[in-house]
């Protein structure tokens, strides 16, 4: 268990860095909710990047219905978090657990825990649209 908590600890350190050097990784973003960009790539399908982040949510947080332009990849690094996803019922999610949301599905996230929720966000979307587009 030790071993995990070092390797974690390292992992956050290593986010750290990217968000101190990745430029445009400190933008705007809602209350309670912060994305850290780690990396961004073309793909070698012509039109579409590859963009990956750390999305930390605080407890009690529900990040804004919103979507994306492209697929989303989540897999959860800590805490308990509650996915909803349009047109479907709430999924709850821990550690170690993953989830796929396809391309344009509205859809929110919430820290269901007492502690901190983070996961790993990789989305394979279109170059040129914005990355989060907020849904009413």
């Amino acid at each position: 268990m030790k071993t995990n908590r070092n390797i974690f600890k390292a992992f956050i350190a290593i986010v750290v860095f990217a968000a101190l050097t990745i430029p445009g990784s400190a933008s705007a973003q809602q209350k309670g909710v912060k994305r850290t960009d780690l990396q961004r790539h073309d793909l070698s399908i012509p039109g579409y990047e590859m963009i990956q982040a750390i999305v930390a949510i605080d407890p009690g947080v529900t990040a804004a219905k919103h979507k994306h332009p492209g697929e989303e990849t989540i897999y959860v690094l800590e805490g308990t978090l509650e996915y909803q996803l349009e047109g479907q019922p709430p999924v709850k999610l821990k550690a170690g657990d993953v989830l796929f949301v396809p391309a344009g599905v509205p859809h929110t996230a919430k820290n269901i825990g007492k502690g901190d929720g983070a996961e790993l966000a990789t989305y394979t979307v279109e170059k040129g649209k914005p990355l989060v587009t907020l849904v009413k």
